[in-house]
């Protein structure tokens, strides 16, 4: 009966067309159970307050294109946090605020339209370059997430303006210039961290491609038995995350939910999956997720560094220059479709990466 229950109460979310923002739109006192997680994903232990030990690290990016000495300090922070954290945030990073607003704007212009508006872009088909859609792994799962998204292709082969939705058009275009920079000088200052010349990871593709995520979690009524994004770590070499000042986004730390606080203007940057291969684990791929919350909308947007959408026979494994007698591969190498075959068979919010596959 309770298999019963849930297959019935996907098929009414599908059937009211898959949006947890119609469901908040109809004023529910009561989420729909498939939105109830179970106890070991709401579990929050927390660290000791007011620790300086558990705060992510805010790394200063201005002077860095002409002050060497600036650049170095930059380097050797981002390392640091590479490592320890697999989380950092930067300000100074050259994207105007008004852009930054914009792109929060325009996300927000999207999932407010009429639902019949957002459909005409909905889909469960991850192949598909444009796309509305609200869990799509609940099929797989049977348990869904309070929040609604939605994801676009920017790079290497973007739209055509015509294919994107009106109200997130523009905006998404400009920040994606943008964002493209950003992210080509994020993984400069990661390959000379790593003692590698500037243009490594570029050259290995790893700023090629650039797939787009953005997330409106609206209120919800019962923040305490569900969250807005699971636990799951990214496959990406790197993301990078503009949040609103909405908080709830949270990282696994030594055991730890740290909350990540919303810094006006900054971005978040964390290594994904694909750094922690290439770097041997040496830089991390943290686990991470969002509450629930009464107080909404919150709006975020998330641009992955990855090549999920575009063929590549390249083999990626640990980088030569960083392996060492005393530190051998700890993976063999592998294409990222042959690794995200394996994690399309993983459930959103299973604990442990897809990495541990593909272990010598």
């Amino acid at each position: 009966m309770a298999e019963f229950d849930q297959i019935r109460e996907i098929k009414a979310f599908e059937a009211a067309g898959a949006s947890v923002k119609a469901l908040a739109d109809a004023g529910i006192a009561e989420i729909p159970q498939t939105f109830h997680l179970p106890p070991d994903f709401l579990a929050n232990k927390q660290p000791p307050p007011s620790d300086p030990r558990y705060s992510i690290l805010i790394i200063d990016l201005q002077g860095i294109k002409n002050d060497p000495n600036a650049r170095k300090n930059v380097v050797e922070k981002i390392r640091e946090a590479s490592e320890k954290w697999g989380f950092f945030e930067v300000i100074n990073h050259d994207i105007p605020q008004d852009v930054l607003n914009g792109i929060i704007d325009g996300t927000r212009r999207f999932h407010e339209e009429d639902l019949e508006e957002k459909m005409k872009y909905f889909t469960r088909d991850v192949s598909k370059n444009v796309a509305f859609r609200s869990n799509v792994d609940l099929q797989k799962s049977g348990l869904a997430s309070w929040r609604d998204s939605f994801h676009c292709q920017m790079a290497p082969n973007p739209p055509c303006l015509e294919e994107l939705p009106h109200a997130i058009r523009d905006c998404l275009m400009e920040f994606s210039e943008q964002l493209k920079k950003c992210g080509e000088l994020m993984f400069e200052l990661l390959s000379e961290s790593l003692g590698l010349p500037s243009d490594y990871l570029k050259d290995m593709d790893c700023a090629n491609a650039m797939a787009f995520v953005c997330h409106y979690y609206p209120s919800c009524p019962q923040p305490e038995l569900t969250l807005g994004l699971k636990r799951h770590s990214d496959n990406s070499f790197i993301t990078l995350l503009l949040q609103d000042h909405i908080g709830g986004l949270q990282i696994l730390h030594d055991h730890y939910w740290i909350f990540v606080p919303p810094v006006s203007g900054a971005l978040l940057v964390n290594t994904g999956d694909f750094m922690q291969l290439l770097t041997n684990d040496k830089y991390k791929s943290v686990e991470h997720r969002v509450l629930a919350n009464k107080v909404g909308p919150r709006i975020s947007v998330a641009c992955f560094f990855n090549t999920s959408l575009n063929p590549n026979p390249r083999l990626y494994g640990p980088i030569t220059e960083l392996l060492s007698e005393d530190n051998p591969p700890r993976y063999r190498e592998l294409t990222l479709e042959e690794y995200n075959r394996f994690r399309a068979e993983e459930p959103l919010g299973s604990a442990g990466k897809v990495l541990k596959y593909f272990e010598i």
